[in-house]
Formats: C-alpha cells, sequence, structure tokens
C-alpha cells in the first residue's frame, strides 16, 4: 500500500507513512480501507474513515498506468457507499490545494470546496 502511495505522488502532508499507521488503521477500522486489484496487482486505494459522525475520505491513490478510466471514481462511490450504511450524512475529503489534477478530480465528483476554513495540524512524536 506504502509503495502504492509512494509511486501514484500520493505524499503525507505531515511527517511520513510508517506502516505501523497502516497497521493500526486496519486493526481499529478494517471497512476503512478500500483497494482496488487489476490483475491480481494493487493498482488504487482510498481511506473512507467514520468518526461515528462524519465522514472523511484520504489517500485516494491510483497507479499512473491505471488513471483515466474511472478506478478512482468508483473507490470513491463505493467509499460513499460504505459511509452511507455506516450513518454518515456529510463526507468531507482532505485534498492538497496546489495539486490540480485532483481538485478537479473532487469538483467533477460533485464536492464543494469548502470556504472559509483552515486544516491545522500537529505533528505527534
Amino acid at each position: 500500500m506504502l509503495d502504492l502511495w509512494g509511486a501514484a505522488g500520493s505524499v503525507p502532508t505531515v511527517g511520513d507513512d510508517p506502516p505501523e499507521g497502516l497497521t493500526r488503521l486496519l486493526a481499529t477500522d478494517p471497512r476503512a480501507l478500500i483497494v482496488a486489484e487489476i490483475e491480481g496487482v494493487l493498482a488504487g486505494s482510498l481511506i473512507a474513515a467514520w468518526d461515528g459522525w462524519r465522514g472523511s475520505f484520504y489517500r485516494l491513490a491510483v497507479a499512473r498506468e491505471h488513471r483515466r478510466k474511472g478506478l478512482a471514481t468508483r473507490l470513491l462511490r463505493e467509499g460513499e457507499q460504505r459511509l452511507r450504511a455506516r450513518g454518515a450524512i456529510r463526507l468531507t475529503a482532505i485534498v492538497a490545494a496546489d495539486e490540480e489534477g485532483a481538485m478537479a478530480f473532487w469538483r467533477a465528483a460533485e464536492y464543494a470546496q469548502q470556504p472559509h476554513r483552515a486544516r491545522f495540524v500537529r505533528h505527534l512524536d
């Protein structure tokens, strides 16, 4: 998974992505990680996290050779369906503002950029 994220250009915004983080995610909420395989090879992923109130999307990544074929949209729709089934009525996505392709994807998926909000981050050592 970490190799896919790196190859897809999905770099972390704070710190790095240690394998333990992915292990904790799967131990805490195994339904959060959605993967797409093509001919037995990992081609895409999305984290669809549920906090008991709203759903959040992280790490939408598709291998470069599988882009522009609808795979990201299929991952997103699966994530939406899973979160809706858990009771989510609002969904959010964290997207790097300088990634034009990602910004265009979320707009095309009918997500609106939230005005007047900023994200605050603190890296815990």
